[in-house]
């Protein structure tokens, strides 16, 4: 099950779902063990593999029970840098947006 740009949000937190409870089966985990191992309620599990609905926080938590968590390092990733000058553009760009806040 691939994500695709031409899928709507639904569409992509339903396969999210689809993908947490496939994984879930895969050890052999009730949803019971997963919400116990997560520390995630049974009725939230149940109403996440049904809908796809769940806070983001309660979604990382079943990403690090299904040891699943390296996936999250490339949502939003930078994107790569190409050159030395190109580093340091980002960084002084960063550096930049620092100045007078507290």
């Amino acid at each position: 099950m691939i994500l695709s740009l031409t899928e709507s949000p639904s569409e992509v937190i339903r396969a999210l779902a689809l993908r947490v409870r496939a994984l879930r089966l895969e050890r052999e985990w009730t949803q019971a063990e997963l919400g116990r191992r997560a520390e995630v309620a049974l009725p939230t599990l149940r109403v996440f593999e049904r809908t796809g609905k769940i806070s983001l926080e309660r979604l990382v938590r079943l990403a690090i029970a299904l040891d699943a968590l390296g996936n999250f390092d490339a949502l939003f990733a930078l994107p790569a840098v190409r050159s030395l000058g190109e580093l340091e553009a980002r960084e002084t760009k960063r550096q930049r947006g620092r100045r007078g806040r507290r």
